[in-house]
């Protein structure tokens, strides 16, 4: 019993050691600089929420499903629809790999998630953006981060 419970945490700490995870205030000021706040109308406060609902700030995470398809990175790119994960079918709309949305520099993340944004739907492409994010106040995301 011990010994299962030891390899149990032993797991679950090998887990949350993999996660790269970016602090709140240090992507609101990578989102800042790349031109996201105000973009299709959107606040920096959008896209933490959005961030944090989708992967709650894990550059590193890959959520697979049934179809074939995978989400990944911060805002859960999907394989189907934005990226080529060269194992299922892909429109590739952003024309990248998918392992690029979870470099730790972001570039190609936000360059696809701009790509998604100024698509017909905006936001509203991420079911939990709509759900927990849209209609809400939101300003509490940038409360304390200085992006100047």
């Amino acid at each position: 019993m011990t010994r299962a419970l030891f390899i149990s945490l032993f797991s679950c700490l090998a887990a949350i050691n993999q996660a790269s995870l970016i602090n709140r205030c240090d992507l609101a000021k990578v989102l800042h600089q790349e031109d996201l706040d105000g973009f299709e109308g959107y606040s920096v406060s959008d896209w933490l929420c959005l961030a944090f609902v989708e992967s709650h700030f894990n550059i590193s995470k890959v959520n697979e499903y049934a179809d074939g398809s995978s989400d990944y990175g911060i805002f859960q790119i999907n394989s189907h629809h934005w990226c080529n994960d060269y194992q299922s079918h892909s429109e590739n709309t952003c024309h990248v790999a998918c392992k690029e949305l979870l470099s730790p520099n972001l570039l190609a993340t936000i360059k696809c998630a701009k790509k998604i944004v100024s698509k017909a739907g905006g936001m509203k492409n991420w079911a939990a953006w709509s759900i927990h994010c849209a209609g809400r106040p939101l300003s509490y995301w940038v409360t304390g981060c200085h992006m100047g």
